[in-house]
């Protein structure tokens, strides 16, 4: 079950149970899914930093996600957030052997590598939508998630 911590601007969210873990792998999924449909950048972005709040605590979706954000970075010519997915990509395997994952950060190169941060309402919006629920009132007709109107 997800514990919420509110805040005025800010939520986070922690799933504690085996079942979370499944629920994570199936918002982590619907999530890139959904960055891969976006035809602006920033929104792709925005759910690739969902993605990887979503996916970080497991090795695979936390290093595909930040290879997705390479593969956007280099596709906007974005060189300096490139470099640091680059880096990125080479703390990932470090950060899952000594444990230290920082929660809750968004996974771009515009905040630190080792910071966990809170969730921002607006990610932890498309995290929500992008759960089990997410077939029934918050897919639209394209598979898009998003918040239901």
């Amino acid at each position: 079950m997800p514990k919420h911590i509110h805040t005025e601007d800010i939520m986070v969210t922690r799933i504690e149970s085996a079942a979370g873990h499944d629920q994570d792998r199936a918002r982590h999924a619907a999530l890139l899914r959904s960055a891969r449909e976006q035809t602006e950048a920033e929104q792709a972005w925005c759910y690739l930093q969902a993605a990887h709040i979503v996916g970080q605590q497991a090795f695979k979706p936390h290093l595909e996600t930040h290879a997705r954000m390479l593969a956007l970075a280099c596709r906007t010519r974005d060189w300096g957030e490139a470099a640091g997915q680059g880096l990125r990509l080479l703390l990932v395997p470090l950060g899952h052997l000594t444990g230290r994952l920082p929660l809750g950060n968004p996974g771009r190169a515009t905040v630190s590598a080792v910071t966990p941060l809170p969730v921002p309402v607006a990610l932890q919006t498309l995290i929500d939508a992008a759960g089990p629920a997410c077939e029934q009132s918050g897919q639209t007709e394209s598979g898009q998630i998003g918040p239901t109107p």
